[in-house]
């Protein structure tokens, strides 16, 4: 598929879009090979393949819960700058 200079105009005055005149050169050329990438993606023959929603096979992607230690609550709230002694204080939103 080639994309004309004119197209390129055409579709970027309708986003409203000021492209120079080497800017639309330059989305000449990319946008032509990528519709001619396109093009070359559509003459596979996809009939016996089954649609994916994913390229690999993946189960679970989630590790399991595990507890671990963590930070004391008086060393998380040593840099706050406002705190109860149990928790983060912070102004009252409603």
């Amino acid at each position: 598929m080639k994309i004309t200079e004119e197209q390129i105009t055409h579709v970027a005055d309708l986003a409203r879009l000021e492209l120079s005149p080497g800017e639309v050169g330059s989305m000449t050329v990319q946008l032509d090979r990528i519709l001619s990438y396109v093009e070359k993606l559509n003459q596979l023959d996809t009939a016996g393949v089954a649609p994916t929603t994913h390229a690999l096979s993946i189960q679970n992607a989630f590790r399991p819960d595990q507890v671990r230690p963590s930070l004391d609550r008086k060393d998380s709230l040593a840099n706050a700058p406002a705190e109860n002694g149990e928790a983060f204080v912070v102004p009252r939103v409603i």
